[in-house]
């Protein structure tokens, strides 16, 4: 992989990621405070829908570049020799171990994130700074292990059809926003948004953005 097709990985990965959590940030701090123990009044309700925005905005950027360098990378290597009936694994592997390098970013940041988003009151550094002085930096890696074995299956399907969207629709041209105007066009909003509970549209529209925004700046930049 040549060193400007990293670079451009890295920045596209990075502005994607930041543009999909800042956009969707205060439908996933409804889903945290409703997921709370307390519930969802208690835990802030609808006050300081953007608690834990500052974790979010610093943790993005490195979390989704460290994501896309390294699928890219390992993508690059895998495919010197293989054969086309393996290209899906081949997006598979690299996918699982963008997560797993990933979620070294990811989790701190999420921990920060979802204790923030049910402590409106509190700010992001001194949810920081508590977490370190009375569980150190473990307490920041809390739930690594649950959060790759989450992210993983859903990259398992998510980045070959991805790659399959590109190389195979005949609309597309290799950019993924066309295939799924495709979509749209064919299908209309059911097309895009499978299902109707909540969890499942935020998904499809994170997906929607994040990728599309990737590819789009990745090809800016090449």
């Amino acid at each position: 992989m040549e060193p400007r097709e990293s670079w451009a990985a890295l920045a596209a990965g990075g502005v994607a990621g930041v543009c999909v959590d800042l956009i969707l940030f205060p439908l996933d701090t409804v889903k945290t405070r409703l997921q709370s123990p307390q519930g969802f009044r208690k835990a802030g309700g609808f006050h300081g829908i953007y608690a834990g925005v500052p974790s979010t905005a610093i943790g993005s950027f490195p979390n989704a570049a460290a994501f896309f360098i390294t699928y890219e990378n390992v993508k690059s290597m895998l495919h010197h020799g293989s054969t086309s009936y393996l290209t899906p694994a081949t997006h598979m592997v690299a996918a699982c171990l963008g997560e797993v390098v990933a979620c070294l970013v990811r989790v701190p940041s999420e921990v920060v994130k979802q204790r923030a988003q049910v402590s409106p009151s509190s700010s992001t550094l001194r949810i920081l700074s508590h977490t370190l002085y009375h569980e150190g930096i473990q307490g920041l890696y809390r739930g690594y292990k649950s959060t790759v074995l989450r992210e993983i299956p859903f990259s398992l399907v998510q980045f070959p059809l991805w790659e399959s969207l590109k190389a195979g629709s005949s609309n597309a041209s290799g950019n993924v926003l066309a295939a799924l105007g495709g979509i749209w066009r064919t299908q209309g909003l059911s097309g895009l948004f499978a299902g109707v509970v909540p969890r499942m549209a935020a998904i499809s529209l994170g997906g929607f953005i994040f990728l599309g925004t990737y590819e789009k700046t990745r090809q800016l930049l090449l």
